[in-house]
């Protein structure tokens, strides 16, 4: 009696791991065609996608700034004013800071006769001078400084909490308000600040780095720190200050970037 013919004759061992490799290798391949395709007709997309019309915000495109308004809602919603950021001992602080922008800053000044300008009310005008601010309870931080470009740096300053500086002045019905604009002397740098932002316990007027006066190239007589916002909100050599319920011009916004910027 014949033995019957095994119709699945098993394939040697070497020959099912060969195929296996090549069956992975193929898949492997494909998924990265598909990927690669599906990244280029996106971004072909979003590169050719119209561009906003420029008003506080301004030519990114549509698709992207929907992203970052969306981003920016995300972000509001976490923010906390008793978030405070980390902070680290006065001896791990730069001692060369990092200088990135010298817009606003290349204009001729005289330090001398500089004065912050409050705008109050129409025509209603408040001059402080850095005396009077010295004056003030000084503050001093020592954190990560981060800028949209990459780039972190552990920074040592020192001036009034923005918080102070508000109460003492008596601008409590203006911090009410939904926004703080601020603006370098001869305008050519400005930034919008969310109030939150604004008034959170770790924002400062600052006038020392490192224990001495803020150097020229790093925005003298006085500058913002703001440690929940990127660099680019962080505003060198402060002239004006205004609050308002609409959105205030925005530098970087109208290049593109996220008018939050928040961290």
């Amino acid at each position: 009696m014949k033995k019957p013919i095994n119709k699945h004759i098993e394939m040697p061992e070497k020959m099912l791991s060969d195929q296996q490799i090549k069956r992975r290798s193929f898949i492997a391949f494909g998924s990265f065609i598909a990927l690669s395709g599906a990244t280029y007709f996106g971004w072909r997309k979003l590169y050719t996608s119209a561009i906003e019309p420029k008003t506080i915000t301004g030519v990114a495109h549509k698709p992207l700034r929907r992203a970052l308004n969306q981003n920016e809602l995300f972000f509001r919603r976490l923010f906390s004013r008793n978030h405070l950021v980390r902070t680290y001992p006065k001896e791990l602080a730069a001692k060369n800071v990092r200088q990135n922008s010298d817009i606003g800053l290349e204009t001729e000044f005289d330090i001398a006769a500089w004065t912050l300008q409050i705008q109050r009310a129409p025509g209603d005008i408040l001059n402080v001078t850095l005396d009077e601010l010295k004056a003030l309870p000084k503050t001093e931080i020592v954190f990560d400084f981060k800028c949209v470009e990459g780039w972190d740096q552990i920074q040592h300053w020192a001036g009034v909490k923005f918080t102070d500086f508000v109460a003492h002045y008596k601008l409590d019905k203006l911090a009410q308000m939904d926004y703080v604009g601020m603006a370098t002397p001869d305008k050519q740098y400005y930034v919008g600040l969310d109030m939150d932002s604004a008034m959170h316990p770790q924002t400062i007027l600052a006038y020392e780095m490192n224990d001495k006066p803020v150097p020229m190239d790093h925005g003298a007589p006085l500058r913002l720190i703001i440690p929940v916002k990127y660099g680019i909100k962080n505003l060198k050599r402060i002239s004006t200050i205004t609050f308002s319920n609409t959105r205030p011009p925005d530098y970087w916004a109208e290049h593109g970037y996220d008018y939050y910027s928040g961290l």
